[in-house]
């Protein structure tokens, strides 16, 4: 009995040595996967913006230089995603509105343009009054656009990335963490500064 023991109890150590990597395994892959789909997003949106911005150029009949590949791949380009969501937004109508005079196919491409879950994510949150949790936004996003997959990790993933770039702001409550729109937080607090106590009678 002793003897066939041994190796059951070495077997077994095997079986959970083997389960504990492949659990190990299978959770690296999907963070790898979150961060992927991120990256891929914030891809899509800096081709988005290189394309209308080569629209405009065309437009306003301005030729392509030779230095451009060097200035399109530098370090330089992502800088802009650090401005507020107003001034965001603004330069974006602008360079559709300049597209909208150039040919008719560079409008259609534009326009065509799906938005990027960042985009929708920011969005989403400035239009909200309270906090919200990514859980909430995720299921929020699933209902208004039922045709994209939306994994409420990426979210919360995406959310982390904007936190980072000052266009969301992370609260606790609790063991719940909350994000807020930068923008939406502002304007909410600027009312209430200007807003002056009645004199007591």
């Amino acid at each position: 009995m002793p003897e066939s023991a041994a190796p059951t109890e070495l077997t077994s150590q095997y079986i959970s040595q083997v389960t504990s990597d492949l659990d190990r395994n299978v959770k690296e892959q999907e963070r790898i996967k979150e961060e992927l789909a991120v990256l891929q997003d914030q891809l899509a949106t800096l081709q988005q913006d290189h394309t209308v911005l080569v629209s405009v150029r065309q437009a306003l009949g301005v030729p392509a230089s030779p230095s451009e590949p060097a200035v399109a791949e530098g370090a330089a380009v992502p800088s802009p995603r650090k401005t507020t969501a107003h001034s965001t937004t603004t330069g974006r109508q602008t360079r559709k509105e300049a597209t909208a005079r150039g040919p008719q196919g560079q409008e259609t491409s534009a326009k065509s343009a799906q938005p990027t879950l960042i985009d929708l994510i920011h969005q989403h949150l400035t239009e909200q009054k309270e906090p919200r949790s990514a859980a909430e936004i995720a299921e929020a996003l699933r209902q208004t656009y039922t045709e994209r997959a939306i994994d409420t990790k990426v979210v919360r993933t995406t959310l982390e990335n904007l936190v980072a770039k000052s266009r969301v702001h992370r609260t606790k409550q609790g063991r719940s963490v909350l994000y807020t729109a930068a923008d939406a937080q502002e304007e909410t607090a600027s009312p209430q500064n200007d807003i002056e106590p009645e004199p007591s009678v």
